[in-house]
């Protein structure tokens, strides 16, 4: 029975820092396992735009976008929850009221708001983004404006009692550190996404594998009795079955080696 290996992305299959480091030992690991007839999935936060050609690269035989709002296998779409255009602009319309400061994510790039406060999150985003290639000309006013999900940063003068009553009601609130948030449709995470996946090619929870690095990666890595975390993810190691090496440490390659999947 083939079994079936979901990563992260940030932190777990590139470094987090300005370098995106992808080790050699890591595209080694992936091309090994496929090898074997193992599928590999991402299984991200991020949306479909900004998976990068050098990750799609080690590849991999699906994708779960946007913390499982969007899943794609072989190049097929399983899956993809749209909202609709005006429940985006009432929540765009939200969020100023809360004066907080959100992007939105689409499936085909990101929108930003000129009338939300400045941080210095947003700012560094931005300034990556410009370094990486990536468009951020898209604005709430666009006629396109459509989101997936989106990450918001608080601020001193900003009202997030009123964000969190009212943002709760329609969507998961996950606190990533540093005033900085996801905001996830409810019912939506990467583990649901998985377990849609697991039915649809027939792979018993025994067989599936997840790594990861940050608290968002909880829900796919409670998911699998075979959860791993990166070394120096100390946050979730209490939730994990196994504890690998750092990224640049062969972490990849020595989880999957030592599950017997290369």
């Amino acid at each position: 029975m083939k079994s079936i290996i979901f990563f992260d992305i940030d932190g777990t299959l590139i470094t987090e820092d300005e370098r995106m480091l992808i080790p050699d030992s890591t595209a080694e690991a992936i091309a090994q396992t496929r090898g074997k007839g193992n599928l590999t999935f991402i299984n991200t936060g991020r949306t479909e735009f900004n998976v990068s050609k050098r990750v799609r690269a080690l590849g991999f035989d699906g994708y779960i976008y946007g913390c499982g709002t969007h899943i794609e296998y072989n190049g097929q779409t399983l899956f993809h929850r749209k909202p609709t255009q005006n429940f985006c602009r009432n929540i765009a319309q939200l969020m100023r009221k809360c004066g907080v400061t959100p992007v939105y994510e689409d499936s085909d790039g990101y929108y930003f708001d000129d009338k939300a406060p400045m941080t210095d999150g947003l700012r560094y985003f931005m300034e990556s983004f410009v370094d990486k290639g990536i468009d951020v000309s898209g604005r709430v006013e666009d006629e396109s404006f459509i989101f997936d999900k989106f990450v918001v940063w608080d601020n001193k003068s900003c009202d997030m009692d009123l964000f969190r009553q009212e943002v709760s009601k329609d969507f998961s609130i996950i606190d990533r550190g540093g005033d900085f948030y996801e905001i996830v449709p409810l019912g939506f995470t990467k583990a649901t996404a998985m377990d849609l996946i697991l039915k649809r090619l027939g792979i018993p929870l025994e067989n599936a594998y997840a790594i990861g690095d940050s608290m968002n990666d909880l829900p796919m890595l409670k998911a699998v009795p075979n959860s791993i975390a990166m070394g120096g993810a100390d946050r979730i190691y209490p939730y994990v079955s196994y504890i690998t090496t750092g990224i640049e440490n062969d972490g990849i390659y020595n989880a999957l080696q030592h599950f017997g999947l290369i």
